[in-house]
């Protein structure tokens, strides 16, 4: 049976890694052992940002609601329930653009359905 040495793989894959390490600081970017242990950290935390990108917005954006709904003399909860209620297909990301850019809209919606 002919000996493989299977050297092409290993190449392209330290080149893969490196060129995912580019733009680290001192040894990381070109010293194999640490590049690789760097892109393998970065991957987690990247990981973990996309998870935790999507909890911020939405508590950005249950912030801002709460804002609007204060500013119209009801509560955050208050605000929801009676959305909720009036079967308003809005949601929390949508009205916070509304409290941020068009408040008058927002209030309109509020008066309509208090």
């Amino acid at each position: 049976m002919p000996r493989v040495k299977r050297g092409t793989i290993h190449v392209k894959h330290r080149e893969a890694v490196l060129r995912r390490a580019k733009g680290f600081r001192w040894g990381r970017k070109n010293v194999w052992k640490r590049a690789k242990i760097a892109v393998t950290r970065a991957g987690m935390f990247a990981y973990e940002g996309r998870k935790n990108k999507k909890r911020e917005f939405r508590r950005l954006w249950n912030v801002r609601v709460g804002a609007a709904a204060r500013a119209n003399g009801l509560s955050y909860s208050a605000l929801i329930d009676k959305l909720h209620r009036a079967k308003v297909g809005l949601n929390r990301k949508v009205l916070s653009e509304l409290a941020a850019k068009e408040p008058a809209i927002l209030t309109k919606i509020i008066e309509q359905i208090t």
